[in-house]
Formats: C-alpha cells, sequence, structure tokens
C-alpha cells in the first residue's frame, strides 16, 4: 500500500439532523445533535487509512478541550501524535453543520488553529514529505502552506493531489504543482470562471484548469459519479444510487480513496470507480469521520 501524507485541517463537527434546510432567517427545530470529528484532512488521512493506506496527518488544533478531543481520537486511530500540532493561542476549529432527510446539508465552519498552520510550523516535519510516495492537500489551512508543501513534493519528485476546497482564488503557479486536482462542479466553475452549468460547461472548466498546467482534473458530482479529465479524454465515471442520510465527508471518502487506489498504482478510470463506491457508501451514515467506509466495505459494495 502507498505512503501518504496528508496536510490539512480537522475540526470538531456539531450537526443537527432536521426534516428541511432552513430558509434564511428560519429556525427549524425538532433536530437531533450528533458531535463528531471532522475537518477536510483528518477526514481525508482517516479515509485513507480505512482504506488500507499507510497515512501521516499533519494538522493542527488548539490548546483546549476539544483539540483535546480530536488528538485522542486521531492518536486512538494510529496517527502520529508528533503531527498533530497545538496552538495555544488559538482555538480549535469547528464546523456547524445542518442536515436534511434527504442527506443534504449546510456548513459553517470557523477554522481556527486550522489558520495559523503555518509553513514554519512544518519544517520540523519536512522529511515527512520525503517518507510520502503521496502528498494530499486541500485548502481549510493557510495557502502558503499548501503551495510550500505542494512545491516541496514536487522537488522531490512526489505525486500530488489537491482537492481545492472550500474554493478561494488560486494562483496560476501553483496549478503546476498538482498532479491531480479533485473539484466538485461548484469548485471547478469557480476556478476557472466557466458559466452554466451541465456536462459541456464542467468539462470546459477542467481544460481550462489543466491549460493552467494541472495534470488531471477529476470533477465530482455527487450522486452522478465524476468527470475523468485527461490532456486525451473526458470520461463520466458513473456513480453509485443509495439511500443516503448525510452527504458529509462524502467528498473526503471519495478524495481519500482516490488518492490510496492511485498510489497503489490503480489505472485513474478504476481508481475513480473505487472512489465513487466510497463517497457513496459514506452517504449512508450519519456523521464525518464516522461514515467513511473500510476496504472491506467498499468492496463488498462493488461486488
Amino acid at each position: 500500500m502507498p505512503r501518504l501524507l496528508v496536510i490539512g485541517s480537522a475540526n470538531l463537527d456539531f450537526t443537527v439532523a432536521v426534516e428541511r434546510l432552513p430558509g434564511e432567517g428560519e429556525t427549524v427545530s425538532g433536530g437531533v445533535l450528533l458531535t463528531s470529528r471532522g475537518g477536510k484532512g483528518a477526514n481525508q488521512a482517516l479515509a485513507a487509512r480505512r482504506l488500507g493506506a499507510e497515512v501521516r496527518l499533519i494538522a493542527q488544533v488548539g490548546q483546549d478541550s476539544m483539540g483535546d478531543r480530536i488528538v485522542g481520537h486521531l492518536t486512538d486511530a494510529g496517527f502520529s501524535a508528533e503531527g498533530l500540532l497545538r496552538d495555544p493561542a488559538t482555538a480549535t476549529g469547528v464546523a456547524l453543520i445542518v442536515v436534511d432527510r434527504e442527506g443534504r446539508n449546510q456548513i459553517a465552519v470557523a477554522p481556527g488553529a486550522n489558520r495559523t498552520l503555518t509553513q514554519e510550523r512544518l519544517y520540523s516535519l519536512q522529511g515527512w514529505i520525503e517518507w510520502s510516495d503521496l502528498l494530499l492537500c486541500q485548502l481549510e489551512t493557510p495557502l502558503e502552506t499548501v503551495r510550500w508543501a505542494l512545491g516541496e513534493a514536487r522537488r522531490l519528485g512526489r505525486r500530488t493531489i489537491l482537492n481545492p476546497a472550500p474554493p478561494r482564488s488560486l494562483p496560476d503557479d501553483l496549478y503546476p504543482l498538482v498532479d491531480v486536482l479533485t473539484p466538485n462542479e461548484g469548485e471547478a466553475l469557480a476556478l476557472s470562471g466557466v458559466t452554466g452549468g451541465g456536462r459541456d460547461a464542467i468539462r470546459e472548466a477542467a481544460q481550462r484548469l489543466m491549460r493552467k498546467g494541472t495534470g488531471v482534473v477529476i470533477v465530482t458530482l455527487g450522486a452522478d459519479g465524476a468527470l475523468l479529465v485527461t490532456p486525451e479524454d473526458a470520461i463520466h465515471v458513473p456513480g453509485f444510487s443509495v439511500d443516503a442520510v448525510d452527504t458529509t465527508a462524502a467528498g473526503d471518502a471519495f478524495t481519500g480513496a482516490l488518492a490510496t487506489t492511485l498510489g497503489s498504482g490503480t489505472p485513474l478510470r478504476d481508481a475513480v470507480r473505487f472512489a465513487n463506491a466510497a463517497g457513496a457508501l459514506a452517504c449512508t451514515r450519519r456523521g464525518a469521520q464516522e461514515s467513511l467506509p473500510d476496504r472491506a466495505a467498499v468492496e463488498a459494495f462493488l461486488a
């Protein structure tokens, strides 16, 4: 199995399951509260670990009780405490999530200590990039940190994946540092400047991002699967039909699964199909990290 380094966020999630999502200025009562661990970095690292990859995680939380809960959970899951940094001056990141009966969600995040994960804090762990076969980053930590890590991985000849979520403007010199970019439809359109919708717009968005220097773009399409765009072709890889109860972390399950399979040498189309299955299974359980499937579950689902 591949050696995967994930540099990203770790949060405490507060999820309320309600009948329907509230409108502007509206209160929807009668919900059920679930407290869980989340953050795109920690979610994707744990997803990959459950699928068999050898994973190291670098993330930062506050020196508070919420940070204690996250560090305890992640070390119990097998991650090294060395990579779980603490910021005594900033609170642990928190996500507030509302989920309706069809699994759709609304999310607001207070990044906290994730925003103070500077590249200077990573220097003592720089050897972890050399240890890895593949580096996976997202955009819930400072952009300067992400760019530095991707640049180091490129310098060392390591493969890189960037999940550009949540979307923000990226400098043009970052794209050539990314081998595989994994936006969802909205992120692909926002990053590329393409307007409209539909498969043609998504393909054009992916092709524009590739012209900036990214190797491959894989646009996730929710229940519709994913569009795999390479310099040679654009291939729709269908998704899977499930009874969704919560889509939180489905994209993280997809990205963690994709990193694991690509790191193992799986062909791109097969890797995307496996990732689609992992993402679909994550929709069938509530919570973020609680919903991430293991390899046996994904293989049984595919079978």
